[in-house]
């Protein structure tokens, strides 16, 4: 029904093509189709009214444009109706094209690119606070613990829990807060084929105002690409020292900044793990099952790296 709406906006707009074909699907209600022009090609957002707020995505657009960054033109819009044409940054996402061997180069732009969202962080966002911060953390025991893996949690657990969600949003709200993509990994960033340096940005509809390390960490331990803990160390320092010298962050050594990294991982991997639950259990979508695994991994490393979290470890180790 929605792909028939679809088309008659296309044809009340004018907007000619050959073909229209599935772009991609995400873990929301938006639907990407890609339309088949004489040669050329553009993509049609498909954000159900009531579900999927097409304003944002417009308002961000143009705001990312003004900062130079990569990201979709809006060349027509219904928001009545919740439909976007937008220009075509292709087909290949960072995800298909990473490896050992470009993933130094590949990572390097990304992370530029990130700076330069960070030093553009804009003032009409809606902040990454502490409510946003423990709804998201309750997301892991809520959907992932009591409805993926039927666990009851008990008082005294709920408890440890508690504990361990305070001391990850005290270390989320006590970074330099900047402009926070929500999902920026390897599925959101698109290969340049003009500009290599200069990586395609999408889906960031999401944005919010929050801690310094939490994009970071989304690019760096990706839940659906890992990497050495050697390598993501050394990711991690590069970027300290781009972000201090372009005045994002002031006099954070490195010890600290690695902290807030690990800790805002572990703040972002409960709840990607609760998310992908929530994506079975509610929407029916399975797909995303099979990365909980890698997810649960970079929880696991970053308790045993910090000690304080022993109750925690030993917690998860008892219910799974």
């Amino acid at each position: 029904m929605r792909l028939e709406q679809l088309k008659k906006w296309l044809q009340s707009s004018d907007i000619g093509y050959d073909d229209i074909q599935p772009a991609s699907a995400d873990a929301s209600f938006r639907r990407y189709f890609r339309i088949y022009d004489n040669g050329k090609t553009y993509i049609v957002m498909d954000a159900p009214p009531g579900k999927e707020d097409c304003q944002s995505f417009i308002d961000i657009a143009e705001m990312l444009l003004r900062f130079g960054l990569h990201v979709p033109k809006i060349l027509q819009q219904d928001i009545k109706q919740g439909f976007l044409l937008l220009s075509d940054l292709g087909n290949t996402v960072f995800l298909s094209e990473l490896n050992n061997h470009n993933v130094d180069k590949m990572y390097s732009s990304a992370m530029d690119a990130l700076l330069l969202l960070q030093q553009n962080t804009p003032v009409n966002l809606p902040a990454y606070d502490e409510k946003l911060l423990r709804t998201e953390l309750n997301l892991f025991p809520d959907w992932y613990l009591e409805k993926q893996l039927k666990i009851t949690v008990t008082e005294s657990q709920k408890a440890v829990l508690e504990k361990v969600f305070d001391v990850l949003i005290q270390n989320a709200l006590s970074q330099p807060q900047v402009y926070v993509h929500r999902d920026y990994h390897s599925r959101n960033l698109m290969v340049n084929k003009d500009h290599a340096d200069k990586p395609g940005v999408i889906d960031f509809q999401d944005a919010v105002i929050g801690a310094v390390t939490y994009d970071l960490v989304s690019l760096l331990k990706d839940c659906y690409i890992s990497w050495s803990r050697e390598k993501v160390v050394l990711w991690v320092a590069s970027f300290r020292v781009k972000a201090e010298y372009l005045g994002i962050i002031e006099n954070v050594d490195a010890k600290q900044f690695l902290r807030w990294f690990d800790l805002m991982g572990l703040q972002r991997h409960l709840k990607v793990a609760g998310i992908f639950s929530r994506l079975k259990h509610r929407d029916g979508k399975t797909g995303y099952l099979k990365d909980i695994p890698r997810t649960m991994d970079y929880v696991f490393e970053v308790l045993e790296l910090y000690p304080e979290f022993v109750d925690f470890k030993k917690l998860l180790r008892d219910v799974l």
